[in-house]
């Protein structure tokens, strides 16, 4: 028996849609894209997220300001 034939049997029979392959592969596609965003996010808090400031500049808050000379220079 082929899978097509298989596949056609499984929709006659009126299984739930978690039986059938298509809706995991479509959900697969989104899914890995999360888990990929989800790593790279943990990654970057975890290697930068308490970097000191190199080139002379202030954090206040979110904000990081350069300090005048530095801004007069560029």
């Amino acid at each position: 028996m082929t899978s097509r034939t298989r596949e056609t049997e499984a929709l006659s029979e009126g299984l739930p849609w978690w039986r059938h392959r298509w809706p995991w592969l479509l959900i697969l596609g989104p899914a890995l894209a999360v888990v990929g965003c989800a790593i790279t996010i943990v990654l970057a808090f975890q290697s930068y997220g308490d970097q000191a400031i190199i080139d002379g500049g202030a954090r206040q808050g979110l904000v990081v300001t350069a300090p005048a000379a530095s801004a007069a220079q560029r």
